[in-house]
This record gives structure tokens, sequence and C-alpha cells, in this order.
């Protein structure tokens, strides 16, 4: 087995389609050597534990309105292209996702990361439900097969909120500025949402027994 770090942001609308394009070369390649584990990084590590107004948000980053719509543009391109739907008038806020990312760490202890990572990008880009809210996180926790009670029990507390944000640092450190970042074998970085054809060539790379960067 080969080692896939994903760092990412459930809020992060290219982790989403990186997501979806990874997915694809997945399927098309059933016998592919990776092990995904899903990591934090936090793209509003100051973000209020409440969140904000979405719109507000958008257009304090962009520079208004104009700069919000130009820089979602891509997004919805992109999206189309993958095969998904981004509602993006239903997000009414953007929330803190250091519950999230806590949600997702749990998830890994029970073996169930990437169904948590997809239970949660649903919610906020096609349900536009907060993600930050304990109640919202606590009932996807449920649909993906965890414990519920449990989890809303942790989520009152603060376990392993110091480990996420460790975490996060790390990344950073590391030099990851931006997400999706895939990190291959624990060596090489494949910055962005890259297409299903480039994934598809790495696992054939593997398999092949040679090294993916050469």
């Amino acid at each position: 087995m080969v080692t896939l770090d994903i760092f990412s942001d459930p809020i992060c609308p290219w982790c989403y389609i990186g997501k979806s394009y990874l997915d694809r070369a997945l399927e098309a390649n059933p016998d592919h050597p990776f092990q995904i584990r899903w990591l934090p990084f936090q793209l509003n590590p100051d973000m209020p534990a409440g969140g904000m107004d979405r719109r507000a948000y958008l257009e304090g980053k962009f520079g208004g309105k104009d700069g919000a719509v130009q820089a979602y543009l891509p997004v919805t391109q992109h999206a189309e292209k993958a095969g998904l739907k981004i509602n993006l008038d239903a997000i009414a806020r953007t929330p803190n996702t250091l519950d999230a990312h806590r949600l997702i760490h749990w998830a890994g202890i029970e073996g169930r990361q990437t169904a948590v990572v997809s239970a949660l990008f649903r919610a906020y880009f096609v349900d536009g439900r907060d993600i930050g809210d304990t109640e919202v996180l606590s009932d996807i926790a449920d649909g993906a097969g965890l414990d519920a009670s449990v989890i809303l029990r942790l989520l009152g507390s603060d376990v392993d909120a110091d480990q996420i944000r460790e975490q996060d640092a790390a990344a950073r450190e590391m030099g990851i500025t931006s997400v999706p970042t895939f990190i291959v074998a624990g060596r090489h970085a494949v910055p962005g949402a890259q297409p299903p054809e480039l994934w598809s060539k790495v696992i054939a790379e593997l398999r092949a027994g040679a090294d993916p960067a050469e």
C-alpha cells in the first residue's frame, strides 16, 4: 500500500472538485495501491467560532461583490466539468471548520474518514448546511455510521482540538499554503485539483514500481 495524505478543508470548493477527480481515477483503477488519509488545513484558522455571514466573508476576502463573483466563476466551471452540483446560493454562513476537522479525525479512528469527508462536502456545497454546527456534525456522523451521541458529547468538549491546530500548523511549516494538497508516499506533493488522467498515470507508475516523481 502507498499512503496518500490529503490536506483539505471541507469548505474548500477546490477540495470538493479535487476529491471528485480522484474518485473517478480510483473507480477506474479499483486495484490502486492508495491508503488515503485526510489531514486538516483550515482556510480560515482565525474565523470566529460561530462563523460569519458568507456574503460578508466573500466580499471582504475578494474585495467586493464583483471580486467574489469572478473568484467563483472558475469554481462553477470546474464543478460542472467534474459532474458536481454546487449550490452556492444555499450557503448562508462560512463556518469555522475546527469541529468538522475533529469529526474527520475521529472518523479516521473508525475507518470512516472518506465517508465523512464526502458527507461534509455534500452538506455544505449541495445542501447549504452549517457544518460548524454541532447538531449538523452529529447528524453527518450518524449518516456515516458513527455513534452520533458520542460525537455530540466529544464536540461539546475540547478533545483533540489542539491536535488539529498542531497538524494545521505542521502543514504550513511543510510549505503547504493552499488546498487540496496531496502527498504521495510521504514524499511527493501534488497540489491542486488534478484531473483523473493524472491520477491514473500516477497509479500506473506505482503499479510498475516506478517513482511517480521521475
